[in-house]
């Protein structure tokens, strides 16, 4: 029985570490990987830069929307008002919520892929869209997405 106890008090532990939100965003701060905005081109540069539709280095932009639920994806808006999705490599990182506004460089591949009205419709929820808005989405969407190593803020 004690040894029970002892495992529960120690997973319970570790939900509440897991549960932490992240670190406020501010200039200087590192999610996942530590890297530097050395090198970064810019997110409006990307698509000039893509080789058999995949880029992989730095890229730098401001953010524009970060998930609502966990921070488990943000974007990246372009000049053009496209915004490129990002998501953080192996899901092994957040980012605060307070993250929208801020300048940051990415680290990672990016690649043109083709997102599934069901996750469209999943990401416009986390992102807080009315259900009017969610039920508009009706097609797949081929769209730039980041797999992030590391951010930092600018």
């Amino acid at each position: 029985m004690k040894h029970l106890f002892i495992l529960a008090i120690c997973f319970l532990t570790g939900l509440a570490i897991y549960a932490q939100e992240p670190v406020p965003a501010a200039k200087g701060i590192t999610y996942g990987a530590t890297i530097t905005p050395d090198s970064a081109i810019s997110v409006n540069d990307i698509s000039s830069k893509l080789e058999n539709n995949a880029y992989t280095g730095k890229v730098q932009g401001k953010v524009v929307e970060v998930c609502q639920e966990k921070g488990c994806w943000m974007k990246v808006e372009k000049a053009d008002g496209e915004k490129m999705m990002v998501k953080f490599k192996d899901y092994a990182y957040f980012m605060p919520k307070n993250i929208v506004g801020q300048e940051v460089v990415l680290d990672g591949e990016a690649k043109i892929k083709e997102t599934s009205v069901k996750q469209l419709k999943h990401y416009a929820k986390d992102a807080g869209k009315s259900d009017e808005e969610i039920a508009k989405i009706k097609e797949p969407k081929k769209e730039l997405i980041f797999v992030a190593k590391g951010v930092v803020v600018l």
